[in-house]
């Protein structure tokens, strides 16, 4: 089992060392994408890893937020044709 350093190898404005232990094989493969990617190191890519999917966690709560309050607001009396006529009108195609 190998060890990566993720984020920083030392306290750095901001940031915290953090080890993780990987299993040779994804170690390999996080080595791989790392240069593939272009990133400066295997740290790095470990990083923008954890950015995107905490970016994809908070766009997946703001869309689950919107679709509670589509739920709470209740049926719609409109049927699918008003709802295009009124968007098209908006657009001015209509």
């Amino acid at each position: 089992m190998a060890l990566v350093g993720v984020c920083a190898a030392a306290y750095i404005s901001g940031m915290v060392q953090m080890t993780v232990l990987l299993p040779d094989d994804l170690q390999r493969w996080a080595d791989a994408r790392a240069v593939e990617g272009g990133f400066g190191s295997t740290s790095d890519y470990i990083c923008d890893l954890v950015r995107r999917d905490r970016e994809d966690a908070e766009k997946l709560a703001a869309l689950q937020v919107a679709i509670d309050a589509g739920l709470a607001s209740g049926a719609s009396e409109r049927t699918i044709q008003d709802i295009i006529a009124d968007r098209r009108k908006r657009n001015g195609l209509a």
